[in-house]
């Protein structure tokens, strides 16, 4: 069975107009289910995670002023959302759905976190939503339970996962890819150990054509024993965040190559869902939609 985190924490208050689209956590979920592609039984609510597992990626001295809400205001207003004890609770629940992923996705082939892809978090800052890395915490979770020793981090956020990339620096069990906009915030990119960037307006067939050259070549050539996904869908060029042309199609053709691979290769995913800031609502929850739907249909 295809098992999914969620909690009713991932939609968050934010103050009105807040440019960050908090309501897509709840809608996704009853969209799942209001269309059968998922029943209750798919879904599972995360704990708080260990904070073990945490200062396995992040500092210790960041990690206690986030929590303790010690953060100074700069730092503070680098993460975009106001900071708050549930904010930060909200956090390391979504991490803990990620690591409880992985453990589901070794046993099923693949699990999926309604939030997540948290990859501008750095080992020791927050930035753009991000204050805990998930999928860095559920890599090094692994790699502390003896369940996978090398890892691919397959980011195709439209902005560049600039935190993972500064986590897993100089990892070479962890290995760090991500296709973005060239024009994307980060503004200042980090090093992955595969970076690609886009031109702005980059339509399906360019972009499909790089992933099918890329994606097989890496896994043969790094041998990872298992994957993180990281889809979001800020690709679309409906996105008022993103700089690419790609369609709703496209993007559903992006996953569904992704996870057939992974499917094909016999490696265990992790999917996080990432960014996705569409003027309609709708259009970001049917993107998300897709890839749970090619969850169901290519894994079970």
């Amino acid at each position: 069975m295809l098992k999914i985190a969620f909690h009713p924490i991932y939609k968050h208050p934010l103050p009105e107009k807040h440019r960050f689209p908090m309501l897509k956590y709840e809608l996704l979920p009853q969209q799942l289910l209001h269309e059968g592609t998922c029943t209750a039984a798919n879904f599972f609510e995360p704990d708080i995670v260990n904070d073990t597992a945490i200062l396995a990626v992040h500092d210790q001295n960041y990690y206690s002023d986030l929590v303790n809400l010690n953060l100074k205001p700069s730092a503070a207003r680098k993460i975009g959302f106001p900071l708050s004890k549930e904010l930060v609770l909200r956090e390391r629940i979504i991490a803990d759905g990620t690591i409880k992923c992985c453990e589901f996705a070794i046993k099923n082939g693949i699990a999926m976190n309604i939030a997540g892809g948290t990859h501008h978090a750095y080992t020791n800052r927050g930035e753009a939503f991000c204050m805990l890395n998930d999928q860095a915490i559920g890599a090094r979770f692994l790699q502390s339970e003896n369940l996978a020793e090398k890892i691919l981090i397959v980011d195709l956020d439209v902005h560049q996962g600039n935190g993972t990339a500064e986590i897993f620096q100089n990892d070479d069990s962890i290995f760090t890819f991500s296709i973005h906009g060239a024009s994307n915030y980060p503004f200042k990119k980090e090093a992955s150990d595969l970076d690609i960037s886009l031109e702005k307006g980059t339509d399906d067939k360019t972009y499909l054509s790089i992933l099918k050259k890329t994606l097989p070549e890496l896994i043969a050539t790094v041998q990872p024993d298992f994957i993180f996904y990281l889809c979001g869908v800020d690709i679309l060029a409906s996105d008022k965040l993103g700089t690419l042309g790609i369609s709703l199609d496209g993007c559903l053709e992006r996953d569904r190559f992704v996870l057939q691979t992974c499917y094909n290769h016999k490696i265990p995913v992790q999917c996080s869902m990432g960014g996705g800031y569409s003027a309609d609502i709708k259009i970001i929850v049917e993107a998300h939609a897709n890839t749970f739907r090619l969850a169901q249909e290519i894994f079970f």
